[in-house]
């Protein structure tokens, strides 16, 4: 072969060579820029999708860090936008849980108090606000280096705001309506259950009721002007022993879209004109003339009506005669005798005692609404009997709770009205008063509830705030909800926290983090570049 020959073929070869080079080269470089690209589109995708349903796997048993149902159609039903400030850094939620940790471990408590899971529930409530109409942002500030921003809050606040508060702001057209969590209601977000003991304690998170609580009472455009009776004559209206059951209802109410306003039955104003709604949370004495007269001119409305009142008798008032002459003309009638069910009952433990605590059923629905489980027993401790009357007035009174037919009664008082024959007992009534307007029919009402305990919370009996164990809350807030007129709102329920938990601690945490955001992607480029560099000198 001549050396022409050679070289041809030599260059032949070195062009296929350089040929193969530069296609294997080409595919490689490629097919990295298009891996490249695929992860940043499936990075914005994700983004994108994280707005709108949750991309995080919540792995822990008691499904912590979702929210409930409840919730999820509170926040994807937002018209408005919401903002929701702490008064805080997001690292005082991991030391708060510290300190109740290390707390607890020094009296030989095995339990955790996770507040460090309120940031992650928090851009749950972002991410579902997003579905909707509105939108929830969240933010922590320092007051010191940020003061414009209270300032903001403080134009619609007439309290204090403080470090160390979660503020919850809503605007509705000039107005603003704000929410000031404080410490105290930070702290109960995490709180033992009525099982726990000295030595065990087994957690609930109430964070999520009290933060859907707040962000529903912001929000709302129509919150009921209410006159909570919380003194007469200078002194508390229900007398000693009763304090802490009237301020569970007032805060149940407050945190419903009530806007309570705190009164004294005998020197305040009760105008029509100021409230749309009337508590009168266990009267320990009886009322004078001038007291009914003025709550039934608040309940006639000049003739227009449209006003509503909530009547909780004391357990221990027993000789209350201008009282019983106000209600009779409402068609109801208090009797000094509880009700005994002594085969559908709850053992409940109210103020150091125990009691056979009847379970209620709801006479008619339309007066209380749809619940979330109707399952859930109506306890009603202590109740006492309701009678309603005949008469030929313009009231009309209907039964909202009643026992089982198996029920009888037992007297409070000597000569007091009871029967031991077994029947159904009413345990509330509603009545209304109708006047007619052209075509339309306007109302008032008076609901009568007969246990001063319906809305007890104690150390191991929690009616109210025990929203997975009893139905009085929802129960309750249908009847006030249906009364009033008020559009439908959500009870949330506590949320047990179970001991054995999938959760890494802070330290395992920041592992976890570089080997997924620095240490993997290093690798699979370091796989991609040996890779090419094999292909090319092929």
């Amino acid at each position: 072969m001549s050396n022409k020959d050679t070289a041809e073929k030599n260059d032949s070869a070195k062009q296929t060579k350089n040929f193969k080079k530069l296609k294997y080269g080409s595919i490689s470089i490629i097919a990295i820029v298009l891996v490249i690209a695929i992860v940043v589109i499936f990075n914005i995708i994700c983004g994108i999708v994280e707005k709108r349903s949750p991309i995080k796997v919540d792995l822990t048993p008691d499904n912590r860090y979702e929210l409930t149902d409840e919730s999820i159609k509170v926040l994807r039903d937002l018209k408005q936008d919401v903002e929701i400030t702490i008064t805080f850094s997001k690292d005082d939620f991991k030391s708060l849980a510290n300190y109740y940790k290390q707390m607890a471990a020094a009296y030989n408590v095995k339990t955790e108090w996770p507040y460090d899971m309120i940031p992650v529930i928090l851009e749950k409530y972002q991410m579902y606000a997003e579905q909707g109409e509105g939108s929830i942002s969240v933010r922590y500030i320092d007051m010191n280096k940020d003061p414009d921003v209270i300032a903001k809050y403080k134009k619609y606040y007439s309290g204090d705001i403080t470090e160390g508060n979660i503020i919850v702001f809503a605007q509705n057209g000039d107005a603003g309506r704000v929410k000031v969590l404080d410490q105290e209601d930070i702290i109960n977000m995490i709180k033992p259950d009525q099982t726990s003991s000295q030595t065990s304690m087994n957690m609930v998170f109430a964070g999520e009721s009290t933060l859907t609580s707040a962000i529903m009472n912001v929000t709302d455009t129509h919150p009921i002007r209410t006159a909570f009776a919380l003194n007469m004559n200078g002194q508390p209206i229900y007398g000693q022993g009763y304090e802490k059951i009237a301020k569970n209802l007032e805060d149940f109410l407050s945190k419903n879209g009530y806007d309570c306003t705190e009164i004294d039955l005998a020197s305040d104003d009760l105008s029509p004109d100021d409230y749309d709604f009337t508590v009168i949370p266990m009267p320990a004495v009886d009322f004078n003339s001038d007291i009914v007269n003025k709550l039934g001119d608040f309940l006639y409305n000049d003739g227009e009506y449209q006003r509503e009142m909530l009547f909780i008798p004391n357990l221990t008032a027993t000789n209350t005669p201008v009282i019983d002459e106000f209600l009779a003309d409402w068609s109801i009638q208090v009797e000094n005798a509880v009700i005994v069910d002594e085969q559908n009952y709850i053992t409940t433990l109210i103020n150091s005692a125990y009691d056979l605590s009847p379970v209620l059923s709801i006479a008619d629905t339309k007066y209380v609404g749809v619940l979330p489980n109707e399952a859930l027993p109506i306890v009603s401790p202590l109740t006492k009997d309701i009678t309603i009357l005949t008469k030929n007035g313009d009231s009309v009174a209907a039964p909202v709770l009643q026992s089982t037919d198996k029920a009888y009664t037992s007297p409070l008082a000597q000569g007091a009205n009871y029967t031991d024959t077994p029947g159904v007992r009413n345990a509330a009534v509603i009545s209304t008063k109708e006047t007619a307007a052209g075509v339309d029919v306007l109302s008032s009402k008076l609901l009568v509830i007969g246990s001063s305990f319906f809305t007890y919370d104690g150390e191991y009996t929690a009616l109210l705030q025990q929203t997975n164990t009893y139905n009085n809350a929802n129960v309750l807030l249908g009847m006030l909800n249906t009364m009033t007129g008020k559009e439908s709102a959500a009870v949330i329920p506590e949320k047990a926290l179970q001991q054995a938990i999938i959760a890494p601690t802070a330290k395992q945490e920041n592992v976890i983090k570089v080997f997924v955001i620095f240490i993997i992607p290093l690798l699979v480029a370091a796989a991609g570049i040996i890779v090419y560099v094999r292909r090319r000198n092929r």
